[in-house]
């Protein structure tokens, strides 16, 4: 019963939880951030590629 009640008090867990959620919700933000430049970079090179020669690439 003692492991029970010094496990309930232990707040390590609790820590560790908390900089992994952190973690993740920067992982997510960078994901979201690449995409969106990715796209936008698709949508320069489409543009640029338009509007060279038809023999040029």
């Amino acid at each position: 019963m003692e492991w029970l009640k010094r496990f309930i008090q232990d707040e390590e867990g609790v820590t560790a939880i908390e900089y992994g959620l952190i973690a993740a919700l920067i992982a997510v933000g960078i994901i979201v951030a690449v995409t969106a430049v990715g796209t936008g970079l698709k949508t320069t090179f489409n543009t640029v590629a338009g509007k060279l020669p038809a023999g040029a690439g």
